[in-house]
């Protein structure tokens, strides 16, 4: 059997060479949202630096849940600024989008983050007593899985047991054991025996929820294999799944179409929101 290699599958800004030019459009499109949406910024969901989102309003609530969205950045980069443009296109079609921070590696520990974003999906949950739609992309969408198969009761005997009915993982990490043998652990830290607890895949699965797991149909062989193995694994356990490749999208373009109302990504998670 041939071998992975790990560090070329998983270094996506190698595999896109211009990726800081799209980084820099997020930016400027970011900034350019915040200009002209109704919004809520900074609102506190705990203690940390980066324990905030930022909540962007549609004119016309036509939604039955929040859509709680979790940047990537491999759990040790970027920040909620550089995706409020995500909101634009479920704002449009009637759904609140929280745009969710959380301190980054290696500050803290991946675990910590799980913690930091059941803390925040909680927060929303007791704010505004609407079930949170998980949505994550890269780093992200381990996060949305997570949330997805959390046991509330554990997080709070006075939450009840479910308050996020279905996540959508775009181009997500599900088992972070491959991650030990890149740099990309440098900043994580992982052992073997923390990446698989940290990892959703592994999880007992949140059988009868809805999980969708999509990624970029030019990404690597790793990304496709992550996001099919999570979408056959969780299905045979009687988790609604559904696997997708977008178009010929690499890691970074796979999400430019949440920003757009018509695209099938936003209208397929306006569906799952209850829009």
């Amino acid at each position: 059997m041939m071998s992975v290699d790990y560090e070329t599958e998983y270094n996506n800004r190698a595999r896109v060479p211009e990726h800081p030019g799209i980084i820099a459009g997020w930016a400027r499109d970011a900034a350019a949202y915040r200009e002209v949406a109704v919004s809520e910024r900074g609102v506190r969901y705990g203690e940390g630096p980066r324990q905030t989102y930022d909540l962007f309003k549609p004119e016309d609530v036509k939604s039955q849940a929040i859509v709680l969205f979790i940047h990537g950045g491999y759990w040790q980069a970027l920040d909620p600024s550089h995706f409020s443009h995500m909101a634009r296109g479920l704002n449009l079609l009637g759904v609140p989008v929280a745009v969710v921070g959380y301190d980054l590696c290696p500050q803290v520990e991946v675990g910590h983050i799980v913690w930091e974003l059941q803390q925040a999906a909680a927060t929303i949950w007791l704010r505004y007593n609407l079930p949170v739609v998980a949505v994550g992309h890269s780093a992200g969408g381990q996060l949305s899985a997570c949330l997805l198969a959390t046991g509330w009761k554990n997080v709070d005997p006075m939450l009840p047991e479910q308050i996020v009915p279905a996540a959508y993982g775009i181009s997500g990490l599900y088992n972070l054991k491959p991650l030990t043998e890149t740099s990309i652990n440098k900043a994580l830290g992982l052992t073997l025996e923390g990446a698989e607890r940290e990892s959703p895949l592994f999880w007992p699965a949140p059988s009868g929820l809805v999980m969708d797991a999509v990624v970029g149909g030019a990404e690597s062989a790793e990304y496709l294999k992550q996001s099919r193995r999570l979408a056959d694994v969780w299905g045979l356990e009687g988790v609604r799944t559904r696997y997708e490749e977008i178009g010929s999208a690499n890691h970074f373009t796979v999400i430019a179409g949440l920003a757009d109302p018509q695209d099938a990504m936003t209208r397929r998670i306006a569906e799952l929101a209850g829009a």
